[in-house]
């Protein structure tokens, strides 16, 4: 499970929710919901756009940067655009750096947007690191500002990897990952938007980031306390590696503290091994030789958000698992469970949010502020069988939850919290976890539910 507290993300969207229910840069860039009965799929109300390919990348505009054309296309420095200095608020070292920028043409959002979040996949060698911003535009014309959505390296011994809070330009605010509109419910929608990329190394070398994928979701995911429910139409389990958080408890005060606190990054390492990827002994000698599931802990360090003080970052995730050799990593939202049985029926697992009390969700156990947990499959009935990390033991964490109520607590954006409050619900978050060149059938499962 996530840190309870959160107040950069979820505590502030949940104040938002409430009102409504009543009534840093650096330089180079109490009632009980009503039930709902079976109703038809809901419209898509996200659009994702990514930029991968050679066109895409030379689409955009650039000062320093170079396309890259091959199997795997991608963006990287050419000659640096100039040098600049950056200290790190976590270590307070000033440090200069070469740099270069790439700007994506403006994408103009087939869903006018309350949300946007932005995620990327790339390789950062010792001496490089990258910033991802996004500027969106407004229905009324008007422009947010450059938002940081992260300063980000796979490693942590240049920079520490961090979001940045404080973001806001009245009518929209950075939380963590997340860049939301401060008040939904004033019909203000982001219309468009554009990405921008410094890419960062140590002056005189040849070293360079190299960027595969950059995108962003946008959705305008309507307030709800339930959501239509979708009919069974598959029954399929995938075998994916079953990793428990909870033995961890304790470990590495320094990455949060292990337990409860890694769920996020817990569920990103049993992917990443179902893809057949694995981390090397040298990667792992880091790690006290007593622990079990030694990766899970290299997982949480290198999710780990400096700024958030936490593993839950969505993009960090998506990014640490695109460090490994051939795969891809995407933040996105999803509609019903029909779009993970889509997925799922293509061999492809997903990472689910959410956010229940006890009693909502039968068999878990516990409540929670928010948590993340793998869906492998469906059984015949429906009903979705989880590799859910807030489990005792590894052997415990396979979990079979009732369709109806898994659904409804991964999608709703309202509850109930134990004291009545109305907070948030992630919406239909997920993480996706793909192979750099899938098959045709998963490439038509992922464009199913608008991941290209």
């Amino acid at each position: 499970m996530s840190r309870a507290p959160e107040p950069s993300r979820r505590t502030v969207l949940a104040a938002a929710l409430a009102a409504a229910t009543a009534t840093g840069s650096v330089a180079g860039p109490a009632a009980a919901a009503p039930a709902a009965g079976p109703a038809k799929e809901s419209p898509r109300t996200v659009d994702y756009r990514a930029w991968t390919s050679y066109s895409d990348w030379s689409s955009g505009s650039g000062q320093g940067v170079r396309a890259l054309a091959g199997a795997r296309p991608a963006v990287a420095i050419g000659t640096p655009a100039g040098r600049v200095d950056y200290t790190d608020p976590h270590t307070g070292k000033t440090a200069g750096w070469e740099y270069a920028i790439w700007t994506s043409p403006v994408h103009r959002l087939s869903v006018p947007s309350t949300e946007a979040i932005a995620s990327w996949n790339a390789h950062t060698p010792a001496g490089t690191w990258l910033q991802a911003e996004l500027k969106g535009t407004y229905s009324d014309g008007t422009d947010t500002p450059w938002y940081v959505m992260g300063r980000w390296a796979a490693g942590d011994r240049d920079i520490r990897r961090t979001s940045v809070d404080g973001q806001t330009d009245g009518k929209s605010k950075v939380l963590t990952d997340t860049c939301a509109l401060a008040d939904a419910a004033s019909g203000l929608r982001l219309v468009s938007y554009r990405l921008r990329l410094t890419l960062y190394r140590t002056p005189g070398t040849r070293l360079t980031p190299t960027v595969w994928r950059l995108g962003a979701m946008g959705s305008d995911i309507p307030d709800r306390f339930t959501v239509p429910a979708s009919a069974p139409q598959l029954a399929r389990e995938l075998t994916v590696p079953r990793y428990s958080q909870e033995i961890h408890k304790g470990q590495y005060p320094e990455y949060d503290n292990g337990g409860e606190a890694w769920c996020s990054p817990t569920s990103s390492q049993m992917i990443i091994e179902y893809w057949g990827r694995r981390l090397t002994p040298g990667q792992l000698s880091w790690v006290d030789p007593s622990y079990a599931d030694p990766q899970v802990c290299h997982a949480a360090r290198s999710t780990y958000d400096y700024q958030y003080q936490g593993c839950g970052n969505w993009p960090f995730n998506a990014a640490y698992a695109a460090t490994f050799k051939d795969l891809q990593g995407v933040v996105t939202r999803l509609s019903s469970l029909t779009d993970l049985e889509r997925l799922i029926a293509a061999g492809i697992p997903a990472i689910t949010s959410q956010s229940f009390l006890e009693k909502e969700l039968t068999g878990a156990g516990y409540g929670t502020s928010g948590h993340l947990m793998t869906v492998i499959g469906f059984t015949a009935g429906g009903d979705v069988i989880a590799n859910d990390p807030a489990s005792p033991d590894d052997d415990a964490v396979r979990r079979v939850y009732k369709r109806r109520e898994f659904e409804n607590i991964w999608l709703r954006t309202k509850r109930y919290n134990a004291s009545g409050k109305v907070v948030s619900g992630s919406g239909g978050v997920c993480y996706l976890y793909f192979p750099a060149q899938p098959t045709a059938p998963q490439r038509t499962a992922l464009a199913a539910v608008g991941v290209r």
